[in-house]
């Protein structure tokens, strides 16, 4: 794999994973850009002991464009794009409307002065091209290619992890109009973000927990894995390096986790069996998932990695991959509970979820 480091207009950076070492990329952006803008805000909220982030500047991004007019294409002639080159393999860029940003400016005074602490939104989100295919999607990606997306994403958690100002690296993909995609082109992005997050905080005190109680101080992820593999019921795919299952406490309707069977901390982690291993079982998941009901289901694909700094000796890498639709023309709603009190109510029986993604004719 060749990669390769240049900057658009604007100072961005952008970066080419290549699958062919002669690749050449010299071509230059030439658009003329405004500056990128400064450091959102974020800001403290003491009542949930979580940051919020506060980027007013992303009202104006781009919003689902006719394909003629997709940023994330590759430049032609007559029209220039995020990506200057006419044709590329994978690209990773610094994104034009970021919610995090490592240019920060002055610090804004706190909102509520011995409440509401008030910060730069420091960090970076950067934008993920799988391809510079408009129309396929990651289902349509062959393994090589799909490899070529884990040699980027251990890239930048390995880069994004040396900045002072990230606390957990976050590599994700959302699909789909119904999930709130504003670009139909196949892309995920990643979010390095200044602090860990809440959803991260309470996954590792629970396997600090468990750690804890346990005589011999078992991993609680790795336990949870094995307890599912032995049980069976809920696994939809499995090889030598990975696991696909059903979780037996899934919160929505369709929700399968990837666990490498081996416990690692990070994507840079896996070793490179369990990164060709990978993709096989990625693609056979989701096209199950669009399997279902004979069409292509909104998702969200979500990394759990461990933070840069603490409590890394707790966390499993994993992959949550999640889709909202509960059947043909129906989608689930995070309603009063769940928007409200955070208590999810699932309308599909995992064991069911399970059978009916196994059952999927390939």
């Amino acid at each position: 794999m060749k990669r390769t480091v240049t900057h658009l207009a604007d100072g961005r950076e952008l970066i080419y994973f290549d699958e062919r070492d002669d690749a050449s990329r010299d071509v230059v952006d030439q658009r003329d850009l405004p500056p990128p803008p400064p450091a959102p805000e974020m800001r403290y909220d003491p009542i949930l002991d979580e940051w919020v982030a506060i980027a007013a500047h992303r009202q104006s991004r781009t919003f689902l464009p006719p394909s003629d007019q997709c940023p994330l294409c590759p430049s032609t002639p007559q029209r220039r794009s995020e990506i200057p080159s006419p044709g590329y393999d994978v690209v990773v860029f610094e994104n034009r409307f970021p919610s995090f940003s490592h240019r920060v400016g002055p610090a804004g005074r706190d909102v509520l002065p011995g409440l509401v602490p008030t910060r730069p939104a420091a960090g970076r989100c950067e934008v993920v091209c799988f391809t510079s295919e408009h129309n396929a999607s990651f289902a349509s990606l062959g393994p090589h290619r799909v490899r070529t997306v884990m040699e980027a994403w251990a890239d930048r958690t390995a880069d994004l992890s040396t900045r002072d100002d990230v606390e957990q690296v976050f590599c994700f993909e959302n699909r789909g109009e119904e999930i709130g995609v504003t670009l139909s082109h196949p892309h995920g992005q990643i979010y390095a973000y200044p602090f860990v997050t809440p959803r991260t905080r309470r996954m590792l005190r629970s396997a600090s927990e468990y750690a804890a109680k346990s005589p011999d101080g078992a991993n609680l992820f790795a336990e949870v894995l094995a307890a599912e593999r032995a049980d069976g019921t809920r696994i939809v795919a499995a090889n030598d390096c990975w696991t696909a299952f059903v979780p037996a406490t899934a919160r929505w309707p369709f929700e399968i986790h990837l666990y490498p069977n081996r416990r690692v901390a990070d994507i840079p982690a896996l070793s490179g069996a369990e990164r060709d291993a990978f993709g096989p079982l990625y693609l056979e998941v989701l096209r199950r998932l669009d399997g279902m009901f004979g069409l292509a289901m909104p998702y969200i694909a979500a990394w759990h990695q461990a933070p840069v700094r603490v409590a890394r000796d707790l966390a499993y890498l994993h992959l949550q991959l999640f889709s909202t639709r509960r059947a043909p023309g129906k989608l689930k709603y995070l309603a009063g509970s769940e928007s409200g009190m955070g208590v999810f109510v699932n309308d599909v029986r995992p064991e069911q979820a399970a059978a009916m993604l196994r059952e999927v004719a390939l």
